[in-house]
């Protein structure tokens, strides 16, 4: 296990600040998350990390010392890429076996090695067969198998479970943390899906423009975002905001309920005209509009699909939020500050 930090780092590719300034440090053994949209700078702080690209500023430091100019092979670091980067001409075993041999590893001692992180992703079956010849999800776990046999000090993962399809996805993402739970790896994994950053990680990074947005435990964040960006990225449906009387309110889908539901002193109520309604079985999505003179805003409430609502689409119903629910920003800057409506 180790501590990763980052110091004032930059990576500038000509005029575009792919990562501007960031400064983080993890826990020891924690699984950190990256989350951003495309472009955002996160996989490039993951190379920068990893010694793949070198920072235009700042340092990388693992466990106290600085290894910004130093190669990857002497950082003592696994990376995981989307594509899993196995090659297609070797087997499973040699894919494994591969940095073993690299690092000038003694030949008796090999095949051990290779077993015990075959057998630790359950592929030991798949070990003469070739990449071609697997499924993605075997393939996803080969790679991470080749990561682990090297027992680094810090795991990368860029975006390694992209390739699967959801239901794969899904059981992937439940044993790459149970794997990360029981091996203790500090873990640095970055994704846009924030379904990925919610479930995996200890506390979540969020990054935009190649700076850090907001840096929290995974509710944390989604109940308190730092801006109206954090808000709407982190959510789905996003958190919905509204201006009134010159801020901007915010609150979540699923706190957005018919308002003969809610306890009227504790809630505010608002006219939500629906335009569109869909309903996915475990839950109902309405969407629709809240016009008023001192509020305006497309919003959208998520009902329990046990709710039984009398409902109409082209009608305007009082829905309502409880005060506690509602996050205030800045109507200029975006960023969260207090606040409360009379």
């Amino acid at each position: 296990m180790a501590v990763v930090e980052a110091r004032g780092i930059s990576r500038h590719f000509g005029e575009v600040r792919a990562v501007d300034g960031v400064n983080l440090a993890t826990a020891e053994g924690e699984f950190l998350v990256l989350l951003g949209p495309s472009g955002c700078g996160k996989t490039t702080l993951l190379r920068m990390i990893a010694g793949i690209e070198e920072p235009t500023h700042g340092d990388i430091l693992i466990d106290g010392h600085v290894v910004t100019h130093l190669p990857p092979r002497v950082r003592n670091i696994a990376m995981v890429f989307q594509s899993y980067a196995l090659y297609p001409h070797m087997t499973v075993y040699k894919n494994i076996a591969f940095p073993l041999r690299t690092r000038g590893m003694d030949k008796a001692d090999i095949p051990r090695k290779v077993e015990w992180a075959a057998s630790m992703f359950g592929i030991e079956k798949l070990k003469h067969r070739k990449p071609r010849e697997l499924s993605g999800g075997e393939r996803q776990r080969v790679a991470l198998a080749r990561a682990v046999v090297r027992e680094p000090s810090v795991f990368l993962l860029d975006e390694p479970l992209s390739n699967l399809d959801a239901k794969l996805r899904a059981s992937a993402r439940e044993e790459l943390r149970q794997f990360q739970k029981r091996m203790g790896f500090t873990t640095i994994y970055v994704t846009h899906d924030q379904v990925e950053a919610m479930g995996l990680g200890d506390r979540i990074v969020v990054m935009h423009q190649g700076r850090i947005r907001q840096v929290g435990l995974p509710k944390e964040i989604y109940d308190s975002p730092a801006d109206t960006f954090v808000a709407t990225f982190l959510g789905s449906p996003p958190m919905n905001l509204i201006e009134h009387d010159g801020i901007v309110v915010g609150f979540r889908p699923e706190n957005f309920l018919p308002a003969d539901r809610m306890n009227g002193d504790e809630s505010v109520a608002y006219p939500f005209e629906i335009t569109y309604m869909e309903d996915l079985g475990a839950e109902k999505l309405i969407y629709g509009n809240i016009r008023e003179r001192t509020h305006t805003g497309h919003v959208v409430s998520r009902l329990p699909g046990n709710v039984e609502a009398p409902i109409e689409q082209g009608r305007t119903y009082p829905f309502a939020a409880l005060r506690r629910d509602l996050r205030f920003f800045d109507i200029k800057t975006g960023l969260r500050t207090e606040g409360s409506l009379p």
